[in-house]
């Protein structure tokens, strides 16, 4: 598989990603710099963590205007996918390329620490690989990641499927529902605040972001 990941100033998990994918999954993979556009050649576009162009505006409102996010729109027209973790789904919202958005913590101070997730939605490809019982142990770090959807926005993921994960025991930043990721209705687009990139080897206080790549990969069969 070929994976493209983009960088923007402030990115900090490009090379996690990057590792993750290369040593675990054997894909190929390329970074691509904010400026430049993205080719079409490429199975999977990583939008990473971070804090693009430091956060200095609100989270991902600027990076959301770069040549690499302008030509993301034509990668997934073609039907390929896109995964954004933590300031990659902040940027997707941002973009409008996810619904929903993310604001400031409940407690204003950033967290970073271990939560427990479980899959949102019983019949979302993206997660067919995990069993409704099973709780997944990842990393949080991020100082926005209060997920907010309206009434009619959260009914509409419910009924599509497209809650991706919710946190199982602690809600740590009052996401609405409890709402960790969500996807697109066609799933080709997900988001997620939580890290499984920095949950998959013995070195890790986890290794259940192999579950959560696992079940991920799955769906492109």
């Amino acid at each position: 598989m070929k994976t493209g990941v983009i960088v923007f100033p402030g990115s900090n998990c490009d090379r996690d990603i990057e590792y993750v994918l290369k040593h675990h999954y054997k894909h190929t993979v390329d970074f691509i710099w904010h400026k430049n556009s993205i080719e079409e050649k490429y199975d999977l576009i990583v939008v990473p963590g971070g804090f693009s162009y430091g956060d200095y505006l609100r989270c991902g409102a600027i990076a959301r205007f770069s040549n690499a996010m302008k030509s993301l729109e034509s990668h997934i027209s073609s039907g390929r996918r896109v995964l954004g973790i933590c300031n990659g789904f902040q940027i997707l919202t941002e973009a409008g390329l996810l619904p929903g958005t993310l604001m400031r913590n409940k407690n204003l101070k950033h967290i970073c620490k271990n939560v427990f997730l479980k899959k949102g939605s019983s019949s979302n490809p993206l997660t067919s690989g995990i069993t409704e019982d099973t709780i997944l142990d990842i990393p949080v770090s991020h100082s926005e990641g209060s997920y907010f959807a309206d009434e009619d926005t959260l009914k509409r993921l419910e009924d599509e499927n497209s809650i991706f994960y919710k946190y199982a025991i602690d809600n740590p930043n009052g996401s609405v529902a409890d709402i960790a990721g969500v996807t697109s209705s066609d799933f080709l687009i997900a988001g997620l605040m939580p890290h499984p990139e920095r949950a998959v080897d013995d070195w890790c206080s986890s290794k259940n972001g192999i579950q959560f790549f696992d079940s991920y990969f799955s769906s492109f069969n």
